[in-house]
């Protein structure tokens, strides 16, 4: 014989009745801990419970509904994006830029020693 504790499941059916008598137990001062105490139930059942209702019923979310649609938050994104590529691409000009530079120094001072080079 083992004396193993096993995990008490809950039919839909029982989940509903507590949950109604816990919202009509809400009325009384202590009505809804005595309820607890009678079936051997947490609070955090209830919780737990009262969270799977409002998941299969599709209720929002609580609080200040967002002003942002979708749209607002993607053209916010689209523009972010315009603006990390053009600064890429204005350090992409001004490295070709440098380059460039770089290049008449290298190559004025080429001419120079090629010049030296000649008595």
């Amino acid at each position: 014989m083992s004396s193993r504790a096993t995990r008490r499941v809950f039919t839909a059916k029982y989940k509903e009745r507590i949950l109604r008598e816990a919202d009509a137990a809400a009325k009384e001062r202590g009505g809804v801990a005595a309820l607890l105490r009678r079936e051997g139930l947490y609070s955090s059942h209830l919780t737990a419970w009262r969270k799977e209702v409002r998941a299969a019923l599709g209720a929002k979310k609580r609080g200040p509904k967002s002003k942002v649609t979708p749209e607002d938050r993607r053209i916010a994104e689209l523009e972010r994006k315009v603006e990390r590529l053009t600064k890429r691409a204005e350090q992409a000009e001004a490295m070709v830029a440098l380059q460039k530079k770089l290049a008449q120094i290298l190559e004025a001072a080429s001419d120079r020693n090629d010049e030296e080079k000649k008595p």
